[in-house]
């Protein structure tokens, strides 16, 4: 599966219910290393009801600068919620167009945690 495929893809629930769209994916690193990190491994999709576009990185909590475009990243994504890969039952890889989640997905919350780079 190529990634982009991912991206800005329209996003159904079991019944067919129209969630919105694919505007990021979150990866971890959570393996054995393979080098000097582990291989990337596909976590979740975060699901925009509004807008295909991304954050920007201001789904990050402590981002908030510029203050005006913060405020309008957030207000343009509000509602918007992550949803594990295990919660996913097709892709548009899988069968046809679009991401099918499982009847019972769970919608979690999007924002990651402060930066803690050096």
């Amino acid at each position: 599966m190529i990634l982009s495929d991912l991206l800005d893809a329209r996003v159904h629930d079991a019944a067919g219910r129209a969630l919105g769209f694919v505007v990021d994916v979150r990866l971890v690193l959570d393996g054995p290393p393979d080098g000097v990190l582990a291989p990337p491994r596909l976590h979740g999709l975060l699901v925009s009801p509004r807008t295909g576009t991304s954050f920007l990185g201001y789904e990050r909590t402590d981002e908030n600068a510029p203050a005006v475009l913060a405020r309008w990243f957030r207000r343009r994504h509000r509602g918007t919620f992550l949803v594990l890969w295990d919660d996913v039952a097709a892709s548009g890889t899988d069968e046809g167009p679009g991401v099918v989640l499982r009847d019972g997905y769970r919608r979690w919350d999007p924002a990651l945690p402060p930066h803690r780079g050096a």
